[in-house]
């Protein structure tokens, strides 16, 4: 293509739509134009707005309107409609299109997730792709021995789907139990060859080594495993059926200066500090704040509702909460998304951010929610001398939750009183 004004070739790899080779030339052009009274030329348009293919060209519409309400910028619905192109330009009208097509042929720089978006809109989106968890099941269970693997693959499946007596687990449940039982499985390995074979002297042998939480996490998804091969019929008796995991007793202490003095280094922008401030004053769990909106806020009336629970917002995350919304709004001024956390994905979406967000800006760099939560609970409790009935109104919690703090609260302040009366004695 050449320019416009003095018909110099575009320098290679330039935009579209682009008509000048340089400023001076789109300067020049401009100033003769309004000097003749010529009206200016119309803007360029996405060649699949104007495309024969009615499938074609009513997608391209719809991915600009998508645009236009859910704050897409304009690179973005020039990508998408560039998919749509690779899809839909050679194909007939109502015919639809798979989404592994979707992944393989449209370019690199679109983006498959925006582009199956326009066409599920359409009706003309065929998901044959395999769902993640079902693929690392899969590929988990073929490492495992010939004589376990099957087995093990149809447990996991259970737990993923679930059946008529039971709920379908998570996906971290099911990598958790996964985690817990493959070292099992590949020690029996050595000298087992099907599940059938396993003892109760097995079982007891292999737990004997693991201690505290490490021995009670493995013996549920034992259990659970068992309990299935024995329903199915793939097991002759159940090796677990005596097997009860211990009661492990809590402890938890203060947070020390150190340790807030580490939380403070690492919570440095507006979105870490916003999420430390509601752990560390409100209690708020890490999946009441990444589903908080602003419907929750009320601002000028400083109260907050987190998890459903309402209550008076505090100074530190007014503060936090007015630094984020200000950097927010300044970042994704167009946002559909009503939550007060998001990022540069969920921003172009309405759901939550993930919880590996809040893991890599925070966990990641060894800042534990829970520890800044449990820690503002016991706190709570010392204050107040232990009443479980005032933190379970103050932080919603369970009676059981409440009464367990209180226990807690209740130790460190007699261990106290003691070690006063020591020292005084001393």
């Amino acid at each position: 293509m050449n320019c416009v004004h003095c018909g110099k070739p575009l320098p290679e790899g330039s935009r579209r739509d682009r008509a000048y080779c340089d400023h001076n030339c789109r300067a020049l052009a401009s100033y003769y134009r309004r000097k003749a009274g010529i009206p200016p030329p119309p803007r360029w348009q996405h060649p699949a707005l104007t495309s024969d293919n009615p499938a074609l060209r009513s997608a391209a519409i719809l991915a600009r309107q998508l645009g236009e309400a859910n704050g897409w910028s304009p690179s973005l619905v020039r990508c998408a409609m560039d998919g749509l192109t690779a899809v839909l330009e050679d194909r007939p009208a109502g015919n639809s299109v798979k989404f592994t097509e979707v992944r393989t042929r449209i370019p690199r720089h679109a983006s498959s997730h925006r582009v199956a978006e326009v066409l599920a809109y359409l009706d003309l989106l065929e998901d044959d792709s395999a769902s993640a968890i079902r693929s690392w099941i899969e590929a988990r269970t073929g490492e495992l021995p010939a004589g376990f693997a099957g087995d093990v693959r149809a447990w996991l499946l259970v737990l993923l789907d679930g059946d008529s007596r039971a709920k379908p687990r998570s996906r971290t449940c099911l990598y958790v139990y996964f985690g817990c039982v493959r070292p099992l499985l590949e020690n029996w390995a050595t000298t087992r060859g099907h599940l059938r074979e396993i003892t109760v002297a097995d079982v007891t042998a292999a737990l004997s080594p693991l201690r505290g939480w490490q021995r009670r996490n493995a013996i549920a998804p034992l259990r659970s495993l068992f309990r299935f091969a024995k329903k199915r019929g793939l097991i002759f008796a159940n090796p677990t059926t005596l097997l009860k995991a211990e009661d492990i007793p809590r402890s938890l202490l203060p947070m020390t200066d150190a340790e807030v003095l580490a939380v403070q280094r690492v919570a440095v922008t507006p979105g870490q500090r916003l999420i430390v401030a509601l752990a560390a004053v409100h209690a708020a769990r890490a999946t009441a704040i990444r589903r908080l909106t602003l419907d929750d806020l009320d601002l000028p009336n400083r109260r907050i509702t987190i998890a459903g629970h309402t209550q008076r917002l505090g100074e530190l995350p007014h503060q936090t909460l007015l630094a984020w919304l200000a950097q927010r709004r300044l970042t994704w001024p167009k946002t559909p998304n009503r939550h007060v956390l998001i990022n540069a994905k969920t921003a172009l979406e309405t759901g939550p951010v993930s919880a590996e967000h809040l893991k890599r800006h925070l966990l990641h760099q060894g800042v534990y929610l829970e520890r800044i939560r449990g820690d503002r609970v016991l706190r709570e409790a010392l204050t107040v001398g232990a009443d479980p009935l005032h933190l379970a109104l103050v932080f919603d919690l369970s009676h059981t939750t409440a009464s367990r703090y209180a226990a807690i609260a209740q130790n460190l302040l007699d261990d106290q009183i003691e070690q006063t009366a020591d020292d005084e004695d001393f």
